[in-house]
């Protein structure tokens, strides 16, 4: 009996709601009613909030429309649409859901109030859309000054925190850091899942069993370059040819991979890199949307 195969827009749907949901409980329920901080277009708006007093929901809308305007020629007019829909659907979410205060302990509140709002914002993304449009202002940056998008992001939450540091104190930006810390970590867990691929390159001498392995007890993929080893200081001169074998696989079945090369070939160089999306070829399916 075939599965019941949910279209694509409704399972994106549900994402953005669950990601509002959960943004709107990290705001209400713990950085909000403790005055803490977050990073990205969050974290200016929990200070124009803090400093000015004015509503939470409104000032997240308002500071996320010209990023909004960004993204439409950034990435796309679909995206920025589903983007404007979720942020509106986060303020009204922030005006009418009776979220519980659950804290005070600034640990708790760090810790916890980043966790959720990682998971609002990491569902939103895989939903297709954002509900901090930071990266969109970093790209937009980023094509017009020679500092990458992560240099970008940085720059930006070092004023945030130093400002929350001189107006509020130096202990509630610490641990609004660690808000950030938190939240940053959760979204790369909830957009990366613990199945992260990894890339897996081996060169060794005894190639052609090792691929063997791969194929036929490891059920993997295999791709294979044709290169070159040797060139070493006593013997420059001296080269031989050589299989290249590159693989795709999940980072828990990484050191079985490690150990099953290293009992054919001790001597084997295995280099491994991170992979942050992979699709098609002999991989073990998972849902990713």
């Amino acid at each position: 009996m075939k599965a019941l195969q949910l279209p694509r827009w409704l399972i994106d749907t549900i994402y953005v709601l669950l990601g509002i949901l959960s943004s709107g409980f990290a705001l209400k329920g713990f950085l909000v009613p403790n005055g803490f901080f977050d990073g990205g277009v969050t974290g200016i708006s929990l200070e124009i909030h803090e400093f000015y007093h004015l509503d939470i929901a409104w000032v997240i809308v308002i500071a996320n429309i010209p990023l909004i305007i960004m993204g439409a020629f950034q990435v796309d007019k679909l995206f920025a649409l589903k983007t404007l829909v979720a942020v509106v659907g986060l303020g009204l979410c922030l005006s009418f859901v009776p979220y519980p205060h659950i804290t005070s302990d600034k640990l708790l509140v760090s810790i916890f109030g980043g966790v959720f709002m990682g998971i609002g914002v990491g569902l939103s993304i895989r939903g297709g859309c954002a509900l901090d449009g930071i990266e969109v202002l970093a790209l937009y940056t980023g094509k017009r000054i020679s500092f990458t998008i992560s240099e970008i992001i940085l720059g930006i939450n070092i004023v945030i925190f130093l400002i929350a540091a001189i107006v509020v104190g130096l202990p509630t930006a610490l641990y609004s850091i660690l808000t950030y810390y938190a939240a940053s970590r959760t979204l790369n867990f909830v957009i990366e899942g613990v199945e992260e691929y990894t890339g897996v390159t081996i060169i060794s001498g005894e190639n052609a069993i090792i691929k063997e392995k791969l194929v036929m007890e490891l059920n993997r993929g295999i791709t294979v370059y044709k290169g070159e080893r040797g060139y070493l200081r006593d013997s420059f001169d001296v080269n031989h040819p050589v299989d290249i074998v590159f693989t795709v696989v999940t980072r828990l079945e990484v050191r079985k991979l490690r150990n099953m090369v290293h009992e054919i070939d001790p001597k084997a160089f295995i280099f491994t890199s991170t992979i942050k999306e992979a699709a098609g070829g002999v991989l073990k399916k998972r849902a990713r949307h």
